[in-house]
This record gives C-alpha cells, sequence and structure tokens, in this order.
C-alpha cells in the first residue's frame, strides 16, 4: 500500500466502524441469554467474523437482517472440530472462559499469529476456578473439558480486560461469587454488557464482584454498538499532524476506561475536544472534534494512563514524531504480546519511516523532528499499519507499507477511508 505525502488537510465529518470491544461480548454474552441479543451496528470485520463462525460451530444461530443482528442460542453444544479463532485473542480468551463450564471437550486454535501470544494467563485463573485446560506451552491450541467451576477472589498479575472477562464469563456457572482484582482499571464492557442482560456484577475500587450461585440466567436484550475509538484516534491523530485539518467523528464510544488516548492528545497540545456526551446501553458515547496546526508537545507517557490508553499507543507514538522534544511511553511492556511485538513494531517502522526512535524494555522514546517517508512493514498488525498510514501522510515523502491488508481485521476501508478525507475541500 502506498500513501502519499506532503502533508495534505484531513477533513470532513465523518464515522468509523463500530466497537469491536463491545462486538466481540454483545455476540458472547447475548447466545448466553435467554431470548438472545438484537444488536444494530455490529462491526464487519474478520475479528467479528471469527467470533460468529466460532459462535456458530457451538449451536448458536448468527443472522443479519436490514441492518440488525440476530444471536441467540438454546445452549452450547460441541463444535465438532477445532475452533479456530483467526486473528482474534478476544474470541479466544473469552470463550476460554465459557467452554470452561460446558459439558463437551474443546480445542481452540488460531493463526500464526495468534498461536505466538501468550493464553497462560487465562488457563492459571480458569485452572483455579476448577477448568481442565491443556496447552502447547501457554499458547495455543488448547484443548478444555468442561467442568463444573468454583467461584475464586482473583488478583490479576497483569492489567487484562481480556483475562477479566473470561474469568467473568466462567464465573456466570461457578458456585458463589467471583471476585478479581486489577492492578490498574481496564476496559469494563464486560462488566457493563453482563449487568445490561441481567448479572449482578459490582465493583468497589479495582475489584470486580460477579454474583454467582450457579449458572445465572441472563436475559436477552437489544445492543446499539458505538463506534470504536480505537479506530477513531487514526483519523484523528490524522488531523492533529497535518495543518489545516478538522474532522469530526460521530457517536464514539468514549469508555473511560479508554479515553486515554485523548487525554495523551490533549496533554501534548492537540486540539481535541468532545461534543454531545450521551449514554447508550450503559455506554458513553460522544463526537470527537480534532484540527490541525496547533504546536505538540513531547511528553511522559506512563502509569494508569498505559491501560486506558493500550490500543491507541501506535497511533500516540506517531503524533509524537511530530511534536516537539521527546515523548517517552514507559510501563508498556503488554504492547509486545498484542497482534504483534508493537513496541518493536513501531519502532522499527517509523525508523524506516524516518523517525527518530529509540525502543526500550517496556516503550519507547520518540523525538520529534517530522518524517521523510519510506518502506516499511506491519509486521501483519492491524493496529500497526494504521498508525504507520497516518504517519505517512504527514512525511515529506510517499511511503509504502507492506502487508497492509491486515487493517481488515478491525477496519475493512481503512486507506481508502484516509484518503477519501484527504481529498475533501
Amino acid at each position: 500500500m502506498t500513501v502519499s505525502g506532503g502533508g495534505r488537510p484531513v477533513t470532513g465529518r465523518t464515522t468509523v466502524p463500530a466497537d469491536k470491544s463491545i462486538s466481540h461480548r454483545a455476540l458472547i454474552i447475548g447466545c448466553l441469554s435467554r431470548g438472545g441479543a438484537r444488536i444494530t451496528n455490529l462491526l464487519d470485520s474478520e475479528d467479528i467474523v471469527s467470533t460468529k463462525n466460532a459462535l456458530r460451530l457451538l449451536g448458536a444461530r448468527i443472522e443479519t437482517s436490514a441492518g440488525e443482528t440476530a444471536a441467540v442460542s438454546d445452549g452450547l453444544a460441541h463444535a465438532g472440530k477445532a475452533i479456530d479463532a483467526g486473528n482474534s485473542g478476544t474470541t479466544a480468551r473469552l470463550l476460554a472462559g465459557v467452554l470452561s463450564a460446558q459439558r463437551f471437550e474443546s480445542t481452540v486454535t488460531g493463526d500464526k499469529y495468534l498461536k505466538q501470544r501468550p493464553m497462560e494467563r487465562v488457563i492459571t485463573p480458569l485452572s483455579l476456578m476448577g477448568a481442565d485446560i491443556s496447552s502447547r506451552g501457554g499458547k495455543l491450541p488448547v484443548s478444555i473439558k468442561g467442568s463444573k467451576l468454583r467461584a475464586i477472589e482473583y488478583e490479576m498479575p497483569v492489567a487484562s480486560a481480556q483475562v477479566k472477562s473470561a474469568i467473568l464469563l466462567a464465573g456466570l456457572y461457578a458456585d458463589g461469587d467471583t471476585k478479581i482484582t486489577e492492578p490498574k482499571k481496564t476496559r469494563d464492557h464486560t462488566e457493563i454488557m453482563l449487568g445490561h442482560f441481567g448479572a449482578v456484577v459490582r465493583r468497589e475500587g479495582n475489584t470486580i464482584t460477579l454474583s454467582g450461585g450457579g449458572a445465572q440466567q441472563l436475559t436477552g436484550g437489544e445492543v446499539a454498538v458505538p463506534a470504536d475509538i480505537s479506530s477513531a484516534i487514526f483519523p484523528v491523530a490524522a488531523a492533529v499532524i497535518n495543518s489545516d485539518s478538522r474532522v469530526v467523528i460521530e457517536n464514539v464510544g468514549i469508555n473511560p476506561a479508554r479515553a486515554g488516548g485523548l487525554e495523551i492528545l490533549q496533554k501534548m497540545g492537540a486540539d481535541v475536544r468532545i461534543s454531545n456526551r450521551r449514554k447508550s446501553g450503559g455506554e458513553d458515547v460522544a463526537d470527537i472534534e480534532a484540527q490541525g496546526g496547533r504546536a505538540l508537545k513531547g511528553i511522559e507517557i506512563n502509569g494508569d494512563l498505559i491501560p486506558r490508553a493500550i490500543d491507541e499507543l501506535p497511533a500516540i507514538a506517531v503524533v509524537a514524531c511530530f511534536a516537539q522534544g521527546v515523548t517517552k511511553i514507559s510501563d508498556a511492556a503488554e504492547l509486545r504480546v498484542k497482534e504483534s511485538d508493537r513496541i518493536k513494531s513501531m519502532t522499527e517502522g517509523l525508523g524506516k519511516l524516518g523517525a527518530r526512535v529509540e525502543e526500550t524494555p517496556d516503550g519507547m522514546l520518540v523525538t520529534g523532528g517530522g518524517l521523510t517517508g519510506g518502506a516499511c512493514s506491519s509486521a501483519g498488525d492491524h493496529r500497526v499499519a494504521m498508525a504507520l498510514g497516518v504517519a505517512a501522510t504527514a512525511a515529506d515523502g510517499d511511503s509504502r507499507i507492506e502487508d497492509a491488508g491486515c487493517v481488515a481485521v478491525s477496519f475493512r476501508d481503512f486507506f481508502p477511508f484516509l484518503e477519501g478525507l484527504r481529498a475533501r475541500k
């Protein structure tokens, strides 16, 4: 994929694809509820196709008509073959929690990238609940023999919404109250969705309690999925680094546990504003406006901001290339176990585009000064591909991004979308 540089303005009022995290959870929790889910604006992406295909293998009925997706199940059944989660860590980890309590055996696998990502962080707490899970060195494929589960009190060693969600979904079937303490607050879409479908979930500080006592009876309902803030961050970043730009991204989910990226951009001096705040299905939703032209400054990004901006950090690293001074990202070692090692992928990719960037064990140092353009690789990671695409728009020359098709994991038409914003007057 070739992206022309030159710093053309990015303009327009638009929206971006639906939230991937919420789409996964709406499908899975909907299929566990009596009456199922009726979902509007479900994301159409490869990761969501992986979840739909997995649930269908387990006996669920998922059909889309007139913009609404119905997801319903009369009870999950043996898949008959291995469940392929594709590139989707959310599919693999959340379903591991569900499958741990079923009355049959299951195998979950994935593509070559997903097979490199850690599953032990899910296997450990599920095993403490009584699950019978075996794996190959703590990675996919995993074999799961459904078992009678017991509630646990678990202190998570790493902040991970996927691990937390797997435990909560298993907790639906456990006797007693399941309690999870996070080291830092992570996105709480699972808690919100479970509450929306009738589960009793409470939070006190960083501890989440799910009331169990056997399989909870979830009640079906409607879900309207907002636009994904992790996709919105890319046109926002493109506007911020290109002068005379102004974009408005409508109907974006701004869950406080995921709005860290916007806060970081504001701390860097970017003109980013949030308006039209409202609630939808328990989720915070708003419009995001971003304009270019303001001087940006390097800052330190660490601590509690990191889990609230973990998927937005590739875009933040791009913005840092155009800021005055040094931006230091730390406490972000979790980036190394995403779809790629995002610390390595972003430092290498931005370096190929002319950035002054240094990899550190838990982050990176980015010294502002702009980009020249060049040839780089996405490392098969959708967010890296989009971040490098945004970087290329403000480079002096043209850039070529290898393996850019991986954007289909979350944003199928990202590059035409981005070019369309650059063509508007």
